[in-house]
């Protein structure tokens, strides 16, 4: 497992500090692209037909995407996305860094990952303060970049460009978010991106949804009859690793609680 060692042993380079590249000596046991890179790691060697569809499926509400052959299935781990057009914000914003991006061909589709492990989603981006017109958090940033992405934003192009397939998805210990549920209202939405009116429109399938690690787990076993020897092998010990994390926080969050209950009462 990866360790933060900080200055123990050397310096971290200056990219790295300044948290433009993922360097192991800069990451803790306990943090989320430890876990991000586990989970994503483990789960590449395993059939995408055999976790990434029920996944989509479950975390959305639908029932679009199929069990098949993905066709040029990429899955990139903190993928920098190109900036967001400057003309369609009222402020300044840098380039977006997305957990994981998932992208095929059949039909063409982006799917944004957003990991969480004991933090909250940001209420705020790093150059927004929350007294914005619009909201400024981490998920209808990576909508609205995504959107922006798939071809759902007008470009000024005398032919439309074609559009992909789109979605978001929240994974964290405990399944669901506030913010995930207003999101899916589509009105709200649209009305909490700056110049939605030069979205051509939104996609048919759900755009946003979120699921707990527990849910991934349940998705590897209901698939494991499907699997190779090593594939279940691997989809069992990430099952367990899920689950220990998810155990983790669930008591790091009871302890804090029962702390907080002593300091207000004692």
């Amino acid at each position: 497992m990866l360790v933060e060692i900080g200055r123990k042993s050397g310096c971290l380079c200056d990219w790295a500090e300044q948290g433009k590249l993922h360097c192991p000596l800069n990451v803790r046991a306990s943090s989320e692209d430890v876990v991000t890179g586990e989970l994503f790691g483990k789960l590449q060697l395993i059939d995408a037909r055999w976790w990434l569809p029920d996944l989509l499926n479950r975390s959305l509400g639908t029932t679009v995407y199929r069990q098949q052959v993905f066709r040029n299935l990429e899955i990139k781990l903190w993928s920098t996305q190109p900036l967001f057009p400057a003309e369609l914000l009222p402020w300044r914003e840098g380039r977006t860094e997305v957990d994981v991006e998932i992208r095929w061909e059949n039909p063409a589709t982006t799917i944004f990952i957003e990991m969480k492990l004991g933090s909250d989603v940001s209420k705020t981006t790093s150059r927004t303060n929350g007294t914005e017109a619009y909201p400024s958090d981490q998920l209808i940033r990576n909508v609205r970049v995504g959107l922006h992405q798939a071809g759902w934003f007008r470009d000024g192009e005398l032919f439309e460009s074609s559009k992909r397939r789109f979605g978001l998805i929240l994974v964290s210990p405990k399944s669901g978010h506030p913010l995930v549920d207003a999101y899916q209202d589509r009105s709200r939405l649209l009305n909490s991106i700056p110049r939605g009116s030069e979205l051509i429109d939104l996609p048919d399938c759900p755009i946003i949804g979120a699921s707990s690690y527990r849910g991934i787990s349940q998705v590897l076993d209901k698939n494991l009859r499907f699997m190779s020897a090593t594939e279940k092998k691997i989809a069992n010990g990430l099952g367990e690793y899920l689950d220990l994390k998810s155990g983790q926080i669930m008591k790091k969050t009871q302890t804090g609680r029962r702390e907080s209950g002593s300091l207000k009462f004692g």
